[in-house]
């Protein structure tokens, strides 16, 4: 609704995964980077873990759109609420595997084949797996006997399992101990600092069009890093609707007034906030009472 009243082409503040407007910011620059690295220099096992709304995904399209340049073929599991027999069909269904894909034994005969034949022409063959802190400890087990398919040049498979902290947590249990001990690299995300959160902010809009960032002020970009904690996508939610705000009041630049509006009707919560210390006041009884 706000493109055209502020010069942009598109939605700056999209909240779909789209590489296009990934803000290469230091440690996210690194976690592709380890990502490529573990892939092409078969690693087997290699994680991705980070806060809710960090951007693990928008990585992951990354990682997707490279491999496809580079011609490795790669499975991709979105959905990790699965049986141990859903998930082997979906890894046939990806790879495209010519086996009765709701036999178990099947699609590993077929998929060491088709491994077999890549590691043959030198080549290397990825899995990615999202969410994966939902994944139930049968299909991690499933995951992790993936690799023993191997060769003398190393791992036929490479599994990228990427979650939120709790796939951390849980891989700290003994029952994973095993899984643990075999991923090669770890790559972690985190929130954005207070000038990362503004140069996200400028990057996104200049590759939407506005090549000079004028319509948040630097003390409002300040308080929205304050108020999402620098997490991106709560980034992207705010500065949406802040513009919209200013649109609707025919505003060149944003407010503080404005920004308390939007954060008021999101219900946005950050330490210092006064809806944090109604929801805990809330919480604690009335002492008062007689």
């Amino acid at each position: 609704m706000y493109k055209a009243f502020f010069g942009l082409t598109s939605n700056p503040f999209n909240l779909s995964p789209d590489p296009t407007f990934l803000y290469r910011s230091p440690f996210h620059e690194e976690a592709l980077a380890n990502l490529i690295y573990g892939v092409t220099s078969r690693k087997g096992f290699i994680m991705l873990t980070g806060e809710v709304g960090t951007g693990k995904t928008t990585l992951l399209e990354c990682l997707r759109d490279y491999l496809t340049a580079h011609h490795t073929p790669f499975g991709f599991i979105f959905n990790s609420r699965l049986t141990p027999e859903q998930f082997f069909e979906m890894v046939a269904y990806d790879f495209d595997l010519q086996c009765n894909r709701s036999s178990k034994t099947e699609v590993l005969f077929s998929l060491n084949n088709l491994l077999l034949e890549r590691a043959n022409q030198n080549m290397t063959t990825a899995l990615i797996v999202d969410e994966a802190q939902n994944l139930d400890w049968e299909v991690l087990e499933e995951i992790r006997m993936l690799g023993n398919l191997e060769n003398r040049r190393g791992k036929m498979i490479q599994v990228i399992l990427s979650g939120q902290p709790e796939l951390d947590r849980k891989l700290e249990e003994p029952n994973y101990r095993q899984l643990r001990q075999r991923i090669g690299l770890r790559c972690r995300l985190r929130p954005f600092n207070t000038a990362e959160t503004a140069a996200y902010i400028a990057t996104r809009l200049a590759r939407a069009g506005m090549r000079e960032q004028t319509v948040i002020p630097a003390d409002v970009l300040a308080e929205i890093h304050t108020r999402t904690q620098g997490i991106p996508r709560l980034i992207n939610l705010v500065s949406d609707n802040l513009l919209l705000t200013a649109f609707a009041l025919e505003q060149r630049q944003a407010t503080s007034q404005m920004l308390d509006e939007v954060t008021r009707d999101m219900e946005l919560d950050w330490p210092g906030s006064s809806r944090r210390f109604e929801i805990a006041s809330a919480g604690q009884p009335d002492l008062n009472a007689a």
